[in-house]
């Protein structure tokens, strides 16, 4: 019985034995793992933000008219170029009833202003030209006669008020009635003009329209907008993790959706003091200037991206930021560089900007040194394989 379970475990130990020599035989004819390597590169680090938004003038003029009624005739449409006094509509007033009676009225008032004060001089001058032909005579002081020549000259003074009056008054209800008056030339109210000289961007009026003047109350219909498209401004907001990071005059590249193959250069010259919240999230409105748009025509309201360059380095010697280890203990940056086939030193690292994709390297690395890819992804056939 004993001698059978000797053999018993003289077999198994025979059978572990026999095991372990196939294992480490089937593993020493495994592959031993080969890394890749890569060298440093000679290029521009950018570190830069993005933010969304349009391209708009830096200035559009909305033109609006100096009296209420109905559109007449318009005489311009969208992408026409005006100058500044161009006639761009004309409007037809439409009476108000009140007004009208209540001009009228006036007119009536004036003119028998206009009779009274006509009566008053025509009696003055006869008693002026019959008193004077007395001073003449020495049968009068000169103390009545300057009375009496003071008032004909009141009396004069008032003929002429009274005539000012009544014209003030008539052109009044030529206003009214009709929303011009003889002598206003191309002040008329009824010509609508430009008051600046640019590109017609938008007529939202057609003829037929009523339109309403501009007052205190109200602040009128726009006949038409204009701006002058040679300024164009790129106008866009950036979230509030990223405004601590800008500041004005920062340079912008501006890529537009619908200019292919094109940036356009602009200067950031306007940030938001203050946010406001949108989705969720507060966003600051920024503001930059183009400075090379000049020949190119850009549309206004196009969508576009601007990229705000935070920080740049040119020409230095970068790695890429997946080749870079940080040592556990002192969280310092290091790679490990080849000195011979497979074989591999730990070289500490100070690094410089970085864009999230590729980092420069102020030391640690030579050009055409091999660093060790060393997070390759299995099946990978990226970094040479």
């Amino acid at each position: 019985m004993k001698r059978i379970k000797t053999v018993i475990v003289l077999a198994l130990i025979l059978v572990g034995f026999t095991t372990a020599l196939i294992w480490l035989w089937n593993k020493n004819q495994e592959n031993p793992v080969k890394f890749s390597t890569e060298s440093p590169k000679t290029e521009t680090v950018v570190l830069k933000t993005v933010a969304t938004g349009s391209i708009v003038p830096e200035e559009e003029i909305l033109i609006k008219p100096n009296i209420s009624g109905v559109v007449e005739q318009v005489f311009i449409e969208a992408g026409d170029y005006v100058k500044s006094g161009d006639l761009i509509a004309k409007i037809r007033v439409i009476p108000s009833l009140s007004a009208l009676a209540s001009a009228k009225n006036a007119i009536a008032s004036s003119e028998t202003a206009l009779q009274t004060a006509k009566i008053n001089l025509e009696t003055q001058s006869k008693n002026y030209n019959r008193q004077k032909a007395l001073f003449d005579k020495g049968v009068i002081s000169s103390n009545d006669f300057e009375g009496i020549n003071n008032a004909y000259l009141t009396a004069k003074q008032g003929y002429e008020q009274a005539k000012i009056n009544l014209n003030s008054s008539r052109q009044n209800y030529d206003i009214i009635k009709t929303g011009s008056t003889s002598g206003l030339g191309n002040v008329a109210q009824t010509q609508v003009r430009a008051t600046v000289s640019g590109m017609i961007l938008d007529v939202p009026v057609k003829t037929g329209n009523q339109v309403i003047e501009s007052n205190n109350f109200n602040e009128g219909t726009t006949i038409a907008s204009i701006a002058d498209i040679n300024k164009m401004i790129f106008e866009g907001k950036v979230d509030e993790s990223e405004v601590g990071k800008i500041k004005e005059g920062l340079p912008l590249e501006i890529t537009i959706g619908a200019i292919e193959n094109q940036t356009f250069e602009a200067v950031l010259d306007y940030i938001a003091p203050k946010g406001v919240a949108e989705n969720g999230a507060i966003q600051f409105e920024i503001k930059g200037t183009l400075t090379n748009a000049k020949d190119t025509f850009i549309r206004a309201g196009l969508s576009a991206n601007a990229s705000i360059i935070l920080d740049k380095v040119e020409n230095v010697l970068t790695i890429k930021e997946a080749l870079v280890q940080y040592d556990p203990k002192t969280k310092l940056p290091f790679v490990e560089i080849e000195e011979s086939e497979q074989q591999f030193a730990k070289r500490d690292l100070k690094l410089g900007l970085s864009d999230g994709i590729n980092v420069q390297v102020i030391e640690g690395v030579k050009e055409g040194e091999q660093i060790k890819v060393w997070n390759r992804v299995k099946g990978f056939k990226g970094y040479g394989n």
